[in-house]
């Protein structure tokens, strides 16, 4: 169970890894951390927090993450259970095709999907938060990760029909559906352990929400290969947080119609070549390179760095802290790269 001081002490480790002498870092470390811990226990009694969206919870907030493969084709939206994920990668697959890799951590939505295939690049961002990793399917190189054991998995390629269940009011690919319920079910199953939380990502303290500065950035549109993969941004005043929009449709959940609702957006800009006749991609996701963080309205120029698997950003080389909530985070390529990829709009809903 993460009591609220390691999950600091853990986030501050994250902060200071880049530092040379490691008996300075402890030092460092030890300092920021008592200090964070003083000061977000005279804001809050809360006891426990979540690691990936820094929201305070009187119950346990400890277990697994589980990073689950969702369908982002016109044909299988809307999904389910994509406003209950903690972190949402978008990444291009084959053609002009997004799809989504959701974190679940903080919340367990009862019905997840469309699952659909994996591959490798979408398997190390689910490995950078030790997630249990479910999708339908695989490309050759992700199979291959997947066969040698590289990331505990469930796929529905084993449990279909079982596991996996097939939805009647969509056509395949875009009807394979899994239950949380089967989720733990199938960890059981393979003795997957899931007790262990990730490690905290760095928030800001409700004391520090209103120093958050940039420029307006009231409504953001990405755009990739067309028209039925464009994803918009619309900042609310009133609830303080990003919708968002897939070909203009704003992006609910099948069943509730609960809309997703996002209080970090990451804009990362990386290194992208079609590998194979299938249209297969490789993507640089170590370098580090270029990124934008809307935030409360308002977006910043920032960079990007892999952190033991994790995509976060970075100002002056330290890391920028999140706002507590839901993290979104769109992966472009370098060609055409973020000018031509991303526009803004300052007038707000």
């Amino acid at each position: 169970m993460l009591k609220k001081s390691a999950v600091l002490a853990a986030s501050l480790l994250l902060l200071f890894s880049g530092c040379s002498n490691k008996e300075e870092v402890k030092d460092d470390v030890k300092k920021a951390a008592d200090k964070t811990v003083k000061e977000v226990v005279a804001e809050t009694s809360f006891s426990e927090y979540y690691p990936l969206t820094g929201i305070g919870s009187e119950e346990a907030t400890d277990g697994r993450a589980v990073a689950v493969m969702v369908n982002n084709h016109p044909a299988a939206r809307p999904q389910s259970g994509l406003n209950k994920a903690d972190i949402v990668y978008e990444v291009l697959a084959e053609g002009g095709v997004t799809r989504l890799l959701a974190i679940f951590q903080s919340e367990k939505p009862e019905n997840i999907g469309p699952v659909r295939s994996a591959r490798e690049y979408y398997i190390e961002l689910a490995k950078g938060y030790d997630s249990l990793f479910i999708a339908h399917g695989y490309s050759p190189d992700a199979k291959s990760m997947l066969d040698k054991g590289y990331i505990d998995h469930l796929n529905g390629m084993a449990y279909d029909g079982t596991l996996f269940q097939r939805a009647d009011f969509r056509k395949a690919p875009h009807n394979s559906y899994i239950t949380f319920g089967n989720i733990m079910k199938g960890a059981e199953e393979n003795l997957f352990p899931m007790n262990e939380s990730p490690g905290s990502l760095q928030f800001y303290t409700e004391k520090e929400l209103d120093t958050i500065s940039g420029e307006d950035a009231q409504s953001a549109m990405i755009s990739y290969s067309s028209e039925d993969f464009n994803s918009s941004y619309e900042y609310d005043d009133q609830l303080g947080k990003y919708k968002r929009y897939s070909s203009g449709e704003q992006t609910v959940d099948y069943v509730t119609e609960e809309p997703v609702l996002i209080d970090n957006i990451f804009i990362v800009e990386t290194e992208h070549a079609i590998v194979d006749d299938a249209g297969r991609r490789e993507i640089d996701l170590t370098s580090g390179g270029r990124a934008i963080l809307l935030q409360k309205g308002k977006r910043k120029e920032v960079e990007w760095k892999n952190v033991d698997g994790k995509i976060l950003p970075f100002i002056a080389g330290s890391a920028a802290p999140l706002v507590p909530g839901k993290t979104w985070i769109n992966i472009v390529p370098t060609d055409p790269g973020i000018e031509q990829s991303v526009s803004f709009e300052t007038e707000s809903i």
